[in-house]
């Protein structure tokens, strides 16, 4: 059976654009023009992944995403956000709420169905090894999922978790972004640098006084400071 993709934009032009595209690409479409609806479909559709527009009439995205995330049943359905809002705060609002990408419009379709296809294929893969990872006063168990700063439990996103844990254990080695791109999102070409940047922003701001461990090289990427 094809992956059911969920597609939630208040324009028709939109759905048929994405519709058109996801069915040429090998998935089912199934369509939801506003909030409530897109609730609805999710829920009993269960869809493999949904494409949601932040601007929807009845609920806005950023609810039905808060509402998803929060279900059990619908928890772990992967969220890309597609919306003309390209502020940065609302990209961050939808990548905290638990999304696991964005696009903005006006878009290209083929660029969607390649995130669309990194989403699931990360969504695909199985849970990372029993493994313990540190840096300061900042440590990671990948087999509880679970951060902590100091002993004090930090609460990130499954992408945050993955890039630190990406830098920690590449300890002092520079990342480029495009590898990043690669090895945390799955993007096989890369589209956009700024969905690096945009979440290595947020999780600077978690890590409070240990973000000075997270170090910008200038031109090239990103590197957890000291000797790995």
């Amino acid at each position: 059976m094809n992956p059911k993709v969920l597609v939630a934009d208040d324009e028709p032009d939109v759905r048929n654009l994405v519709g058109s595209n996801l069915r040429a690409a090998g998935f089912e479409p199934l369509m939801a023009e506003d909030g409530p609806s897109a609730l609805a479909a999710a829920r009993d559709g269960q869809p493999s992944l949904l494409v949601l527009d932040l601007m929807l009439p009845g609920i806005s995205g950023l609810e039905v995403c808060r509402a998803l995330k929060s279900e059990p049943a619908t928890a772990k359905i992967p969220i890309i956000m597609l919306t003309a809002k390209a502020e940065e705060v609302d990209r961050i609002v939808g990548l905290e709420l638990g999304a696991d990408d964005y696009v903005t419009k006006p878009f290209s379709p083929r660029e969607l169905v390649l995130r669309i296809r990194s989403v699931l294929r990360r969504a695909a893969q199985p849970e990372e090894p029993h493994q313990r990872l540190a840096a300061g006063p900042i440590a990671i168990d990948r087999a509880r999922l679970q951060v902590t700063i100091h002993g004090k439990s930090l609460d990130l996103t499954a992408t945050e978790l993955k890039l630190l844990a990406l830098l920690i254990e590449r300890r002092g080695r520079v990342q480029s972004r495009d590898t990043l791109l690669n090895e945390v999102w799955g993007y096989e070409s890369v589209i956009d640098t700024r969905t690096v940047d945009t979440h290595v922003r947020r999780l600077r701001e978690k890590l409070g006084d240990a973000a000075s461990l997270l170090e910008t090289v200038r031109g090239f990427g990103y590197r957890i400071a000291g000797a790995s």
